[in-house]
């Protein structure tokens, strides 16, 4: 009994953890040049948080709402803005699911060289 326990807790535990803090391959970081873009800016931070650093050309959708608004994100070059590794990660990984084509990240509290 104990064991089937321990298994169930594994198999239900381990994929979560994966999606959370594993990072997406294959997907560049890029800090503060947004003006050099060609992509699409997409902002999934939440509104709190973005402070005075709001780019009036992006597309704002909190990560929360992108299920129920992810029909309007086109599906061309996308560059991802984040609060933290974990947001970045989950963002991503829905976004791919979908198959929009993300080709960079920025995290914005990042401390990153």
């Amino acid at each position: 009994m104990i064991f089937q326990l321990i298994i169930l807790f594994v198999v239900i535990l381990v994929p979560n953890l994966y999606k959370s803090y594993v990072p997406v391959k294959n997907i560049l970081y890029q800090k503060n040049n947004r003006k050099e873009h060609s992509a699409i800016l997409l902002d999934i931070r939440a509104y709190n948080q973005k402070r005075d650093d709001i780019n009036r050309d992006a597309l704002n959708i909190l990560y929360a709402y992108l299920k129920r608004v992810n029909k309007e994100i086109p599906h061309e070059n996308i560059h991802v803005i984040a609060t933290d590794k974990l947001e970045v990660n989950l963002g991503l990984r829905f976004l791919i699911g979908k198959g929009i084509k993300v080709t960079s990240y920025e995290i914005s509290d990042c401390v990153c060289k």
